[in-house]
Protein backbone atom coordinates (compact mmCIF):
# COMPACT_ATOMS: atom_id res chain seq x y z
CA UNK A 1 0.00 0.00 0.00
CA UNK A 2 1.37 3.57 -0.52
CA UNK A 3 2.44 5.82 1.95
CA UNK A 4 1.25 9.19 2.80
CA UNK A 5 2.76 11.49 1.66
CA UNK A 6 2.66 14.40 4.74
CA UNK A 7 3.51 16.88 3.10
CA UNK A 8 0.83 17.09 0.49
CA UNK A 9 -1.48 15.24 2.06
CA UNK A 10 -2.35 12.56 -0.61
CA UNK A 11 -1.94 9.01 -1.66
CA UNK A 12 0.17 8.16 -5.02
CA UNK A 13 -2.56 7.05 -6.99
CA UNK A 14 -0.85 4.66 -9.02
CA UNK A 15 0.46 2.60 -6.05
CA UNK A 16 -2.99 3.08 -4.64
CA UNK A 17 -5.53 3.07 -7.48
CA UNK A 18 -9.00 4.51 -6.34
CA UNK A 19 -11.98 2.78 -8.07
CA UNK A 20 -13.32 6.30 -8.89
CA UNK A 21 -10.15 7.33 -10.92
CA UNK A 22 -8.15 6.28 -13.60
CA UNK A 23 -9.27 4.56 -17.04
CA UNK A 24 -11.75 1.30 -15.88
CA UNK A 25 -10.01 -1.81 -17.18
CA UNK A 26 -11.82 -4.86 -15.43
CA UNK A 27 -10.16 -4.91 -11.59
CA UNK A 28 -7.79 -2.26 -13.41
CA UNK A 29 -5.61 -5.21 -14.88
CA UNK A 30 -3.51 -3.83 -17.37
CA UNK A 31 -5.30 -3.14 -21.18
CA UNK A 32 -3.20 -5.25 -23.73
CA UNK A 33 -3.92 -8.25 -26.35
CA UNK A 34 0.03 -9.57 -25.25
CA UNK A 35 -0.48 -13.36 -24.87
CA UNK A 36 2.43 -14.20 -23.78
CA UNK A 37 2.28 -15.82 -20.02
CA UNK A 38 -0.84 -14.38 -19.59
CA UNK A 39 -3.28 -16.74 -17.31
CA UNK A 40 -6.32 -15.32 -17.55
CA UNK A 41 -7.90 -12.89 -20.57
CA UNK A 42 -11.01 -11.05 -19.83
CA UNK A 43 -12.90 -10.03 -22.70
CA UNK A 44 -15.71 -8.07 -23.51
CA UNK A 45 -18.69 -8.32 -26.19
CA UNK A 46 -20.60 -5.55 -25.99
CA UNK A 47 -23.73 -7.03 -28.23
CA UNK A 48 -27.54 -7.66 -27.40
CA UNK A 49 -29.06 -7.42 -31.09
CA UNK A 50 -30.39 -11.01 -29.89
CA UNK A 51 -32.85 -9.94 -27.31
CA UNK A 52 -36.42 -10.46 -27.22
CA UNK A 53 -37.69 -8.09 -24.72
CA UNK A 54 -35.63 -5.08 -22.73
CA UNK A 55 -32.38 -4.37 -24.33
CA UNK A 56 -29.37 -2.74 -22.96
CA UNK A 57 -26.85 -5.61 -22.29
CA UNK A 58 -24.23 -4.37 -25.23
CA UNK A 59 -23.54 -1.95 -22.20
CA UNK A 60 -23.06 -4.51 -19.69
CA UNK A 61 -19.17 -5.27 -20.32
CA UNK A 62 -18.35 -1.52 -19.99
CA UNK A 63 -21.05 -1.12 -16.98
CA UNK A 64 -18.76 -4.18 -15.28
CA UNK A 65 -15.59 -2.84 -15.58
CA UNK A 66 -16.81 0.63 -14.17
CA UNK A 67 -17.46 -0.85 -10.70
CA UNK A 68 -15.02 -3.41 -10.75
CA UNK A 69 -12.12 -2.14 -8.71
CA UNK A 70 -14.31 -1.59 -5.98
CA UNK A 71 -15.45 -5.43 -5.97
CA UNK A 72 -11.59 -6.75 -6.76
CA UNK A 73 -10.43 -5.07 -4.23
CA UNK A 74 -11.15 -7.47 -1.68
CA UNK A 75 -12.48 -11.43 -1.74
CA UNK A 76 -13.43 -12.43 1.60
CA UNK A 77 -14.68 -15.49 -0.36
CA UNK A 78 -11.89 -17.09 -1.43
CA UNK A 79 -8.34 -15.29 0.28
CA UNK A 80 -7.14 -17.59 2.68
CA UNK A 81 -3.34 -18.39 3.59
CA UNK A 82 -2.94 -21.09 0.32
CA UNK A 83 -5.08 -18.65 -2.18
CA UNK A 84 -5.50 -15.52 -3.89
CA UNK A 85 -6.68 -14.97 -6.91
CA UNK A 86 -3.41 -12.50 -8.10
CA UNK A 87 -0.70 -14.96 -6.39
CA UNK A 88 -2.57 -17.96 -7.91
CA UNK A 89 -2.97 -16.02 -11.62
CA UNK A 90 -0.83 -13.03 -11.41
CA UNK A 91 -1.13 -12.19 -15.03
CA UNK A 92 -4.67 -11.61 -15.90
CA UNK A 93 -4.94 -9.25 -18.48
CA UNK A 94 -8.64 -7.00 -20.16
CA UNK A 95 -8.16 -7.92 -23.23
CA UNK A 96 -11.09 -5.12 -24.40
CA UNK A 97 -14.06 -5.69 -26.85
CA UNK A 98 -14.28 -7.75 -29.66
CA UNK A 99 -17.60 -8.66 -32.23
CA UNK A 100 -19.37 -5.15 -31.52
CA UNK A 101 -21.36 -3.78 -34.89
CA UNK A 102 -24.72 -2.61 -35.81
CA UNK A 103 -27.08 -3.53 -38.11
CA UNK A 104 -27.99 -6.34 -40.22
CA UNK A 105 -24.20 -7.91 -40.23
CA UNK A 106 -24.27 -7.36 -36.53
CA UNK A 107 -25.12 -11.20 -35.25
CA UNK A 108 -22.41 -12.54 -38.01
CA UNK A 109 -19.33 -10.10 -37.05
CA UNK A 110 -20.25 -11.25 -33.39
CA UNK A 111 -19.98 -14.79 -33.88
CA UNK A 112 -16.69 -14.52 -36.20
CA UNK A 113 -14.97 -11.79 -33.85
CA UNK A 114 -15.51 -14.35 -30.95
CA UNK A 115 -14.68 -17.43 -32.02
CA UNK A 116 -11.44 -15.85 -33.73
CA UNK A 117 -10.31 -13.99 -30.56
CA UNK A 118 -11.35 -16.95 -28.81
CA UNK A 119 -9.55 -19.35 -30.20
CA UNK A 120 -6.12 -17.29 -30.16
CA UNK A 121 -6.55 -16.65 -25.99
CA UNK A 122 -7.07 -20.30 -25.48
CA UNK A 123 -4.65 -21.81 -28.08
CA UNK A 124 -1.80 -19.67 -26.38
CA UNK A 125 -2.76 -21.54 -22.95
CA UNK A 126 -4.86 -18.68 -20.60
CA UNK A 127 -7.87 -19.13 -20.03
CA UNK A 128 -11.13 -17.02 -20.78
CA UNK A 129 -13.57 -14.63 -19.03
CA UNK A 130 -15.85 -12.80 -21.03
CA UNK A 131 -18.35 -10.29 -20.19
CA UNK A 132 -21.33 -9.68 -22.36
CA UNK A 133 -23.89 -9.16 -23.98
CA UNK A 134 -27.02 -11.29 -24.15
CA UNK A 135 -26.93 -14.44 -24.15
CA UNK A 136 -26.21 -14.96 -27.76
CA UNK A 137 -22.82 -14.30 -27.53
CA UNK A 138 -21.62 -18.01 -26.03
CA UNK A 139 -21.20 -19.66 -29.68
CA UNK A 140 -18.03 -18.69 -30.91
CA UNK A 141 -16.14 -18.96 -27.31
CA UNK A 142 -17.39 -22.63 -26.95
CA UNK A 143 -17.16 -23.53 -30.51
CA UNK A 144 -13.10 -21.90 -29.34
CA UNK A 145 -12.97 -23.78 -26.63
CA UNK A 146 -14.46 -27.17 -28.26
CA UNK A 147 -11.08 -27.21 -30.66
CA UNK A 148 -8.92 -26.43 -27.89
CA UNK A 149 -10.06 -28.66 -25.35
CA UNK A 150 -12.60 -31.21 -26.93
CA UNK A 151 -16.19 -31.83 -26.14
CA UNK A 152 -17.40 -29.53 -23.22
CA UNK A 153 -19.85 -29.97 -20.32
CA UNK A 154 -21.83 -27.00 -19.86
CA UNK A 155 -22.92 -25.65 -16.94
CA UNK A 156 -25.32 -22.96 -17.33
CA UNK A 157 -27.03 -20.81 -14.41
CA UNK A 158 -30.19 -19.34 -15.94
CA UNK A 159 -33.92 -18.69 -15.53
CA UNK A 160 -34.49 -19.95 -19.04
CA UNK A 161 -33.09 -23.15 -20.76
CA UNK A 162 -32.01 -21.29 -23.83
CA UNK A 163 -32.31 -24.03 -25.41
CA UNK A 164 -35.05 -23.68 -28.62
CA UNK A 165 -33.38 -24.20 -32.26
CA UNK A 166 -32.19 -20.92 -34.18
CA UNK A 167 -32.92 -22.42 -37.57
CA UNK A 168 -30.62 -20.15 -38.30
CA UNK A 169 -32.44 -16.54 -36.41
CA UNK A 170 -30.07 -16.49 -33.67
CA UNK A 171 -31.30 -14.88 -30.25
CA UNK A 172 -30.63 -15.52 -26.61
CA UNK A 173 -32.57 -18.23 -26.54
CA UNK A 174 -31.06 -21.20 -28.68
CA UNK A 175 -27.08 -21.41 -27.82
CA UNK A 176 -28.07 -24.19 -25.53
CA UNK A 177 -29.56 -26.40 -28.32
CA UNK A 178 -27.83 -25.41 -31.22
CA UNK A 179 -23.97 -25.75 -29.73
CA UNK A 180 -25.47 -29.37 -28.53
CA UNK A 181 -26.72 -29.91 -31.91
CA UNK A 182 -23.14 -29.16 -33.32
CA UNK A 183 -21.80 -31.88 -30.72
CA UNK A 184 -19.77 -29.27 -28.95
CA UNK A 185 -21.84 -29.77 -25.85
CA UNK A 186 -21.77 -33.18 -23.89
CA UNK A 187 -25.52 -32.73 -22.84
CA UNK A 188 -25.55 -35.74 -20.52
CA UNK A 189 -22.36 -34.78 -18.27
CA UNK A 190 -23.77 -30.92 -18.36
CA UNK A 191 -26.55 -28.67 -15.69
CA UNK A 192 -28.70 -26.00 -16.35
CA UNK A 193 -29.42 -24.43 -12.71
CA UNK A 194 -32.10 -22.25 -11.24
CA UNK A 195 -34.17 -22.95 -14.15
CA UNK A 196 -37.94 -21.32 -13.69
CA UNK A 197 -39.43 -21.55 -17.42
CA UNK A 198 -40.38 -23.87 -19.57
CA UNK A 199 -39.08 -24.52 -23.07
CA UNK A 200 -41.62 -27.34 -24.68
CA UNK A 201 -39.36 -28.99 -27.70
CA UNK A 202 -41.18 -30.36 -30.82
CA UNK A 203 -41.28 -33.90 -30.12
CA UNK A 204 -40.07 -34.13 -33.85
CA UNK A 205 -36.81 -33.19 -33.20
CA UNK A 206 -33.77 -34.66 -31.69
CA UNK A 207 -33.99 -33.51 -27.93
CA UNK A 208 -30.68 -32.78 -25.70
CA UNK A 209 -30.82 -34.49 -22.03
CA UNK A 210 -29.19 -31.44 -19.95
CA UNK A 211 -29.56 -32.17 -16.37
CA UNK A 212 -32.51 -29.39 -14.99
CA UNK A 213 -32.45 -28.42 -11.46
CA UNK A 214 -35.27 -26.14 -11.62
CA UNK A 215 -35.34 -23.13 -9.21
CA UNK A 216 -37.51 -24.66 -6.46
CA UNK A 217 -35.30 -27.66 -6.38
CA UNK A 218 -31.94 -25.93 -6.23
CA UNK A 219 -32.96 -23.29 -4.02
CA UNK A 220 -34.41 -26.35 -1.49
CA UNK A 221 -31.14 -28.31 -1.99
CA UNK A 222 -29.19 -25.48 -0.58
CA UNK A 223 -25.56 -24.22 -1.79
CA UNK A 224 -23.14 -26.74 -0.82
CA UNK A 225 -25.36 -29.52 -2.05
CA UNK A 226 -26.07 -28.00 -5.17
CA UNK A 227 -22.86 -27.58 -6.13
CA UNK A 228 -22.03 -31.66 -5.06
CA UNK A 229 -24.47 -32.23 -7.42
CA UNK A 230 -23.23 -29.83 -9.86
CA UNK A 231 -19.90 -31.79 -9.90
CA UNK A 232 -20.77 -35.42 -9.65
CA UNK A 233 -22.95 -34.57 -12.77
CA UNK A 234 -19.55 -32.75 -14.84
CA UNK A 235 -17.20 -35.03 -13.45
CA UNK A 236 -13.60 -34.33 -14.87
CA UNK A 237 -14.40 -32.90 -17.89
CA UNK A 238 -13.49 -29.47 -19.51
CA UNK A 239 -16.05 -27.61 -18.51
CA UNK A 240 -17.50 -24.17 -20.00
CA UNK A 241 -19.59 -21.90 -17.88
CA UNK A 242 -21.97 -19.20 -18.53
CA UNK A 243 -23.64 -17.22 -15.99
CA UNK A 244 -26.96 -15.43 -16.92
CA UNK A 245 -27.36 -12.68 -14.34
CA UNK A 246 -31.28 -13.38 -14.68
CA UNK A 247 -30.57 -16.92 -13.10
CA UNK A 248 -30.20 -14.42 -9.54
CA UNK A 249 -33.59 -13.37 -8.64
CA UNK A 250 -34.48 -9.51 -9.40
CA UNK A 251 -34.53 -8.20 -6.55
CA UNK A 252 -30.71 -8.30 -6.09
CA UNK A 253 -29.86 -8.33 -9.82
CA UNK A 254 -32.70 -6.65 -11.37
CA UNK A 255 -31.37 -4.86 -14.46
CA UNK A 256 -31.69 -7.48 -16.91
CA UNK A 257 -33.56 -8.18 -20.30
CA UNK A 258 -35.68 -10.67 -18.85
CA UNK A 259 -36.07 -10.86 -15.13
CA UNK A 260 -38.04 -13.36 -13.81
CA UNK A 261 -38.75 -13.90 -9.79
CA UNK A 262 -37.99 -16.62 -7.73
CA UNK A 263 -34.17 -17.43 -7.88
CA UNK A 264 -31.92 -17.17 -5.27
CA UNK A 265 -30.21 -14.47 -3.36
CA UNK A 266 -26.87 -12.86 -5.24
CA UNK A 267 -25.18 -14.44 -1.95
CA UNK A 268 -26.44 -17.57 -2.09
CA UNK A 269 -25.37 -17.73 -5.90
CA UNK A 270 -21.90 -16.62 -4.79
CA UNK A 271 -21.84 -19.32 -2.24
CA UNK A 272 -22.85 -22.05 -5.17
CA UNK A 273 -19.79 -21.06 -7.38
CA UNK A 274 -17.61 -20.94 -4.36
CA UNK A 275 -18.44 -24.76 -3.59
CA UNK A 276 -17.79 -25.53 -7.25
CA UNK A 277 -14.02 -25.72 -6.34
CA UNK A 278 -12.33 -28.27 -8.35
CA UNK A 279 -14.05 -28.62 -11.50
CA UNK A 280 -12.24 -27.97 -14.48
CA UNK A 281 -13.80 -25.13 -15.89
CA UNK A 282 -11.73 -23.75 -19.50
CA UNK A 283 -13.46 -20.74 -20.09
CA UNK A 284 -16.95 -18.69 -18.60
CA UNK A 285 -19.17 -16.06 -19.40
CA UNK A 286 -21.44 -13.44 -17.29
CA UNK A 287 -24.32 -12.44 -19.74
CA UNK A 288 -27.94 -9.94 -19.91
CA UNK A 289 -26.34 -7.67 -17.73
CA UNK A 290 -28.18 -4.30 -18.87
CA UNK A 291 -26.50 -1.40 -17.02
CA UNK A 292 -29.35 1.22 -18.50
CA UNK A 293 -31.78 -0.63 -16.34
CA UNK A 294 -29.95 -0.31 -13.47
CA UNK A 295 -30.67 2.03 -10.47
CA UNK A 296 -28.13 4.62 -9.91
CA UNK A 297 -26.46 2.90 -7.55
CA UNK A 298 -25.44 0.23 -10.23
CA UNK A 299 -26.74 -2.90 -7.92
CA UNK A 300 -26.99 -5.44 -10.80
CA UNK A 301 -23.11 -4.44 -11.75
CA UNK A 302 -22.05 -4.59 -8.47
CA UNK A 303 -23.67 -8.08 -8.05
CA UNK A 304 -22.58 -9.39 -11.29
CA UNK A 305 -18.95 -8.02 -10.92
CA UNK A 306 -19.14 -10.40 -7.66
CA UNK A 307 -20.59 -13.31 -10.15
CA UNK A 308 -16.89 -12.51 -12.04
CA UNK A 309 -14.58 -12.50 -8.98
CA UNK A 310 -16.28 -15.85 -8.29
CA UNK A 311 -15.39 -17.25 -11.36
CA UNK A 312 -11.88 -15.81 -12.22
CA UNK A 313 -11.05 -17.82 -8.78
CA UNK A 314 -12.73 -21.11 -10.20
CA UNK A 315 -10.49 -20.61 -13.01
CA UNK A 316 -7.45 -19.71 -11.60
CA UNK A 317 -7.98 -22.71 -8.95
CA UNK A 318 -8.51 -25.26 -12.27
CA UNK A 319 -5.54 -23.83 -13.82
CA UNK A 320 -3.41 -24.76 -10.38
CA UNK A 321 -5.02 -28.65 -10.81
CA UNK A 322 -4.05 -28.97 -14.21
CA UNK A 323 -0.40 -27.91 -13.17
CA UNK A 324 -0.46 -30.55 -10.61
Amino acid sequence: MAERNREQHVFDSELLPLPFGGIATFGKYPNTRELDQVDIAIMGVPYDAGVTYRSGAKMGPRGMRDVSYSVMNFNHNWDTKDFTLDQACPHIIDYGDVGYSYGSKATEVMFQETYEHAKRILTSGANLMTLGGDHTIPYGMVRAAHEVYGKLALIHFDSHQDCWPSYGNYSHANFSYDLWEEGCIDDKHSVQAYIRTDFPLDPGIPQPEYNIIFAPEALKMGPEALAERIKEIVGDMPVYLTFDIDSIDPAYAPATGTPVVGGPSSGEACQVLRNLDGINVVAADIVCVAPPLDSPAQQTCFVADTVVQNLLCLLAKARLNRKK
